[in-house]
């Protein structure tokens, strides 16, 4: 397995020529924290000058192993051939006219696309915006409009964004809700099925997880005042938590018998990122409306609802949109991004991933007794560090694990509700050496901690 794409002028190597950080991003660090607002951080002391496959290099000249692609966006890399060829040329023609004052065929083909390749033959419709958080919150309007009802139930250890909206479907407190309510109200928590931390076991995870939730809405709610269950077919910030086979199903089934509108959140987990097209795919979901963002336009900005044409239907004119929203080159550089998924097959790539990853870190996972849990599909795999001799969550040694990474040159990066999952989001086109380098160093961190 070879880097396939992105970037091909930028060597594929790790390669460091200072300390991390060196002398020039250190000195934009002090520019930085003069004029940037300090609740906005950053995982790495690094400045990025170029980036491309598998690697980012810094200001320094330092070349780093990427394992984060920038939080599941650049999967098709950082510099993808057709995205730059597509958005260059849209950049040429115009930037923007706004959709909603005179649209443009790449909105609608981005929307044709979207047609295609989401689950389920029914008729579709999308509309388009800017970020994951954005997509989420206009989901939950058009479930709203479509039902003619206000809840929205939600699940532990779910991410959803950071309005304020958004921040009221998120379960976790810091960093993304501290002090910033009061939030949104009709918001309603219950359990995810979480096997390695479900109490009576893995494998009565999924039917006694999925008995809870429809007792809670029934009796809490009431299944008749719910407009939208709102769950990632694999949970990220929260851990990268794959719920128990049959309970998304069981899920989706109580949904479809009370007139409730299913939402798959597939911003992190989607275009390719789990060695198929949506998560869902993996136990047949076909989601009333799906979200989507972060991979699907090569780095650039663009987020998308889609879903069942009448659903979709159900906002009256002008009640969705935005000035910025399915912007001209996101739109060409969604298209290049997925003519690249397309022709190099990135769901085997992704599938690939996962072979070489598992093997490795269960192998880890038999030498420290640290790594509680090895989890993911594709792309998108997490270990969850644990106190030895226990299940208790570690997040001393994820965050000392995470720092020896980035000081050799890896990137990484932490999720997880304890703060105590690292997570390995490689961009699909990495070649398989610089994929093995980077377990290496995370084995080797592991040995020095």
């Amino acid at each position: 397995m070879t880097e396939l794409s992105g970037g091909p002028s930028l060597p594929q190597k790790r390669r460091l020529v200072t300390a991390i950080p060196g002398p020039k991003s250190q000195e934009l660090l002090a520019r930085k924290s003069a004029v940037v607002a300090s609740g906005v951080g950053s995982v790495m002391p690094v400045f990025a000058a170029r980036a491309g496959g598998g690697v980012i290099e810094d200001v320094d000249g330092n070349s780093l192993i990427d394992f984060g692609s920038g939080i599941a966006v650049t999967s098709v890399g950082s510099s993808a051939e057709a995205v730059v060829r597509r958005a260059s040329a849209q950049l040429a023609d115009f930037t923007h006219t706004c959709f909603m004052v005179t649209p443009y065929e790449g909105y609608v083909a981005v929307c044709e696309e979207l047609a295609k390749l989401t689950p389920g033959d029914h008729a579709k419709k999308s509309a388009l915006f800017n970020s994951g958080a954005e997509a989420v919150e206009n989901a939950v309007k058009i479930a709203r409009a479509y039902t003619k009802r206000q809840a929205v139930v939600v699940f532990d250890h779910g991410y959803h964004g950071r309005t304020n909206l958004t921040m009221a479907l998120t379960a976790k407190n810091m960093p993304y809700k501290h002090s910033f309510g009061p939030f949104a109200p009709e918001i309603y928590r219950v359990p995810v099925a979480y096997p390695y931390r479900w109490l009576t076991g893995a494998e009565n995870c999924a039917q006694e997880a999925a008995d809870q939730v429809i007792d809670m809405i029934s009796k809490q709610v009431g299944a008749e005042n719910v407009a939208a269950i709102v769950i990632e077919p694999v949970l990220g910030e929260g851990g990268f938590i794959e719920p128990a086979k049959g309970f998304l199903p069981k899920i989706v089934e109580f949904a479809n018998n009370n007139g409730i509108v299913f939402v798959a959140d597939e911003i992190q987990s989607g275009f390719c990122r789990t060695g198929q097209w949506f998560a869902c795919e993996d136990e047949g979901i076909v989601p009333d409306l799906i979200t989507t963002a972060k991979g699907i336009a090569g780095g650039l900005p663009l987020a998308a609802v889609t879903g069942r044409a009448d659903i979709m239907d159900a906002a009256h004119s002008g009640g969705l949109g935005g000035t910025y929203g399915g912007n001209p080159v996101a739109c060409a550089a969604a298209l290049g991004s997925i003519e690249t998924m397309r022709e190099l097959d990135l769901n085997a790539r992704a599938r690939r991933i996962e072979e070489v990853m598992k093997g490795r870190l269960g192998s880890m996972q038999e030498k420290y007794e640290i790594i509680g849990d090895v989890r993911g599909r594709g792309a998108m795999i997490a270990i969850e560090l644990v106190q030895s001799g226990s299940k208790d969550p570690n997040p001393d040694a994820t965050s000392a694990l995470a720092k020896a990474c980035h000081a050799a040159g890896l990137v990484v990066l932490t999720c997880g509700t304890y703060g105590n999952v690292l997570r390995f989001l490689p961009p699909l086109v990495i070649g398989e050496d610089l994929l093995n380098e980077g377990l290496d160093l995370l084995e080797e961190a592991f040995a020095r901690l």
